[in-house]
């Protein structure tokens, strides 16, 4: 029995070896292999159509520069989907609720994206720090919060993900804790609370989601001001 709720958030290991390396390793082995069939069952046939609507929406706003992005955002879309789903099964571990990990993952994404716009375009990217028709007064403070902002992106990228997930898991463990407790005292408010729970969880999957989603748009959108 663990000894608080956050024991769940810990990296396990066995036998010294970091189970958190398993569990990124764990989504690749799901994916169906491709084939060289024209026609292929409805799961893949499902797969490529949401990728391609994804790829659709996330980079009609790019030009052509961006669109080489495809391909590494989708499929980290796509790995973060699977690890948040896969964390919401009993007796796992989910790495996205560890910052440092979600921090590994924004931190060199929107460092490339400023890299890039200070190659190919280095005014229009100053440009943003600040806004035209500022006046001279304000210039040394809009530069000084812009630059804050710019700065903080990654963090709020990182914490975003973490936050929404940590709090759904604490939320489901807690309401389920209530559920074992109040099953043998009071049935009936256990019965509604367990209906409660489940309409959790599955909110809890749209997040899990949604939330992967969201991490990608921000980053196409860092992007589009960069290319």
């Amino acid at each position: 029995m663990m000894l608080n709720f956050f024991d769940q958030f810990m990296s396990p290991s066995l036998l010294g070896i970091p189970l958190i390396s398993l569990a990124l390793l764990l989504p690749w082995m799901l994916f169906p292999n491709p084939s060289a069939r024209w026609i292929n069952n409805r799961f893949i046939t499902l797969q490529g159509w949401s990728i391609s609507q994804t790829t659709h929406q996330l980079f009609s706003p790019l030009n052509q520069g961006g669109h080489k992005w495809a391909t590494l955002l989708i499929s980290l879309m796509i790995f973060l989907i699977s690890l948040n789903l896969l964390g919401l099964l009993p007796y796992t571990f989910t790495p996205t609720t560890q910052l440092s990990l979600n921090m590994a993952f924004a931190v060199p994404l929107w460092l490339a994206t400023i890299i890039i716009g200070l190659r190919n375009q280095p005014t229009v990217a100053l440009g943003h720090l600040l806004p035209e028709g500022t006046p001279a007064p304000l210039i040394p403070t809009l530069i000084t919060i812009e630059t804050i902002s710019l700065f903080i992106r990654p963090l709020a990228l990182g914490v975003r993900l973490t936050a929404n997930l940590t709090a759904g898991h604490l939320l489901i463990q807690l309401i389920a804790t209530a559920v074992f407790v109040l099953l043998p005292l009071m049935p009936t408010v256990a019965i509604i609370t367990a209906s409660v729970l489940f309409l959790l969880t599955l909110l809890e999957v749209a997040v899990a989601m949604i939330q992967a989603y969201v991490f990608i748009l921000l980053l196409s959108l860092y992007l589009q001001e960069n290319v």
